[in-house]
């Protein structure tokens, strides 16, 4: 018969086993797993040969390996750190606000594998002159859309990313997109266009320096 001591000793052990187990499926969910080649492409023979297609025919034969190969430059970004593009900063006593407009980028929608292009505007209004390169905000923008997406996360990891590296007193940043997924599919409505905000520090808390901002931003 078990002690009430036993008892609660093995009810302790379960306790952190689960622990233990739970902090580990978060682990390995934010480790993505490498990429397998091989993988996708018996994937894709068998998507071939699901709609009815002979995956031996000429024209079909690579499409299997054409098909990884797009798709591991397409995700290429699940396997980086958008604030390592932020690593490079300099010291700027004068610097005002920094805006890099039409961004052009191309990422894939998580929902339908299509993809959707467009381009982002990011702005920083930075914090006892501390800026960043340039083209470092266009490589943060690069390397978010390199995976599978939904633009509305995809503008908050762009303004995460400059928000954590640079502290500034405010980031702005706007996405304009056309979803393929809306075009090629479904609603079949070409030409629409998605738009996104997100708006952190003084951006989001003065609306005068917002529409300053957002005049700059569409502004021809």
């Amino acid at each position: 018969m078990k002690t009430e001591c036993q008892d609660r000793t093995i009810q302790g052990d379960v306790f952190f086993a689960q622990a233990e187990k739970l902090q580990l499926a978060k682990t390995c969910r934010s480790q993505p797993a490498a990429f397998d080649s091989n993988r996708i492409e018996k994937a894709v023979k068998e998507i071939l040969i699901a709609i009815g297609e002979d995956p031996e025919r000429e024209g079909l034969q690579e499409t299997p390996s054409r098909v990884a190969r797009m798709l591991k430059e397409l995700t290429e970004g699940l396997h980086k750190n958008e604030k390592d593009e932020l690593s490079c900063r300099f010291h700027e006593d004068k610097a005002g606000v920094v805006l890099v407009k039409d961004i052009t980028f191309s990422s894939t929608c998580e929902h339908h594998m299509l993809p959707f292009t467009g381009v982002a505007h990011v702005a920083y209004l930075p914090k006892e002159g501390q800026i960043t390169g340039l083209s470092k905000l266009a490589r943060v923008v690069e390397c978010v859309s390199k995976r599978l997406q939904v633009q509305e996360r995809m503008t908050s990891q762009i303004a995460d990313a400059i928000e954590s590296a640079l502290d500034p007193l405010g980031v702005f940043v706007m996405v304009e997109a056309e979803h393929s997924c809306m075009v090629l599919r479904g609603i079949k409505k070409p030409g629409s266009l998605t738009v996104t905000m997100e708006s952190r520090g003084v951006y989001r808390e003065d609306q005068d320096l917002r529409k300053e901002l957002l005049s700059l931003v569409t502004r021809a």
